[in-house]
Formats: C-alpha cells, structure tokens, sequence
C-alpha cells in the first residue's frame, strides 16, 4: 500500500543510494542527518514508510543518501551538487524538501544554489554556521570514530538527542544493541561530520525566496536551539516553531512534527 522501494543511481561522481515510499501527487524529498555517516538508506523502504507513514498519502516521499564513497574533505556545498544531479536524472523539480540536522546544512545550499528545485524549505533541528556546541560534539564523535567506537557514538547520540523522558525507555535498549549496525568502516562518517564543521551558509541564507519552515527544539544540545533561530531571522518571511523541553531528536518525540512538516509543504 506504501509502494516502498530501494533504489539507487549511478551519478558521475558516485552511486548514491535512495528510498521512495507514497503515492502523493507532489515530491517531498528528505535528507537525513550525520547518522547517514554509518549506514545509508539501503535496505529501509519499508520502514521508513511504516515510520513516516502520514505523509504517504499526499506525497511521493524521496529519502537521498549521500554517495557511498565520499573522499575525505568533502564539503556539504559539495553534497548538494551530488542531489542536485539526482534531481535532474530522477526529473524531479520544485519538490517539497525537508532536511534534518546535516540534512537541513546540505538542503540550504540546494536551495541558495539551484532554487528551481525547491519548491517548499523545512530546516529541522540544524545550523547555517558553526558553534561552540556544535564543535565540541563534532570532534567528539569524529574522535570516537577514529577509536572504532561505534556504541559509544550511538550511546552520545541519544543522551544529547532526547528528553530525560525519552531517554529512560531507550537506554536500556541502546546499550543492548551493542554494535548492532557497526559499519566496517568509519571513514564515510568522519568526512560527514567534518563536513558540519566547515559548513557556512549564514551569509547567503537571505537568498532564499521559497516558502520556509525552520523547526527547533530550545534544549537542543548538539546544534543549539539558538541555531534554528537565527536560521529563520535570516531567511526572508520564513516561520519558526521552537518546542519547549525538546532538543535535536525531536523529530522523533513531538507527536505533531510531522503534521506541521505534512501541512506546511501540501
């Protein structure tokens, strides 16, 4: 009923692995955050559909990866280009696009850098420039993966992520799952949590003249909350809804993120 299916393309700089789920008559198109780093979206149609099932029914949902190879050094302008070839070889313009935390870094740049395929702009829980916070967990992480810790990085996610609340029924099962997931290699996440540090749009983002939706949360412990907020003081006309007693993984506890995601891009 979802039509999920795993799909991939070959672009000129690499192969980019993608997932397509709905049958809406407009494209929305997501972009995941540095966890893309460890594992791509191969494989996870059917849950991801099951998961973002609401927007299923008015949109054909697209969830890009970035290319499987990424030479180190990489920037998320760079990302861009790479969506943006698979826009064109998939036919895709003026989609819906919505990104998530590095998602959102990369989806800033399509939308400064190539505006006729974005129709609608969702920036959920990201950044345009880099700060202390943001520094600090970055090279924590990057360290993290140059040791092979893999439930080390999975275990930082969660407590910086989520809510005290959240926290005390997923604990017990992320320390269970080990290194369930580990990756043979952590160099695709380094180069794309290196690309965090070096990312700056702050200065072009008044480029943007699509419709904009910024969504924060004000706990946020990666990116900060002040982060979303100057995002949106930026982008001309954009709106901004900040959730109290949330932070960066509030896209996976406030119960409503995905209706205002659905409403705001239909």
């Amino acid at each position: 009923m979802l039509h999920a299916r795993n799909c991939h393309l070959d672009l000129p700089s690499g192969t980019v692995d993608y997932i397509r789920f709905g049958t809406g008559p407009k494209a929305l198109v997501m972009l995941p955050g540095v966890g893309d780093g460890l594992k791509t979206v191969s494989g996870m149609a059917f849950p991801f559909a099951l998961l973002y099932h609401v927007l299923a029914k008015d949109f054909t949902v697209y969830v890009f990866s970035r290319r499987r190879e990424l030479p180190p050094g990489m920037t998320t302008r760079e990302m861009a280009e790479d969506l943006n070839t698979a826009l064109e070889q998939l036919g895709l313009r003026e989609s819906a696009l919505v990104g998530v935390s590095m998602g959102g870094m990369i989806a800033q740049w399509l939308a400064i850098d190539h505006p006729d395929k974005v129709s609608k702009l969702v920036l959920a829980v990201t950044l345009s420039r880099p700060n202390p916070t943001v520094q600090d967990v970055i090279a924590r992480w990057i360290r993290m993966a140059e040791c092979g810790d893999y439930k080390g990085i999975m275990l930082d996610t969660a407590e910086r992520s989520y809510s005290e609340r959240y926290l005390k029924k997923m604990r017990l099962e992320y320390r269970l799952l080990g290194n369930v997931g580990r990756p043979k290699s952590f160099d695709r996440f380094k180069t794309q949590a290196a690309s965090c540090l070096t990312h700056d749009a702050f200065a072009l983002l008044d480029q943007i003249k699509c419709p904009a939706l910024v969504i924060g949360g004000k706990e946020d412990r990666i990116v900060t909350g002040q982060a979303s907020e100057e995002i949106a003081d930026r982008i001309p006309d954009c709106r901004l809804i900040m959730y109290d007693g949330l932070g960066h993984g509030l896209y996976e506890e406030a119960p409503d993120f995905f209706r205002h995601v659905s409403d705001f891009c239909r």
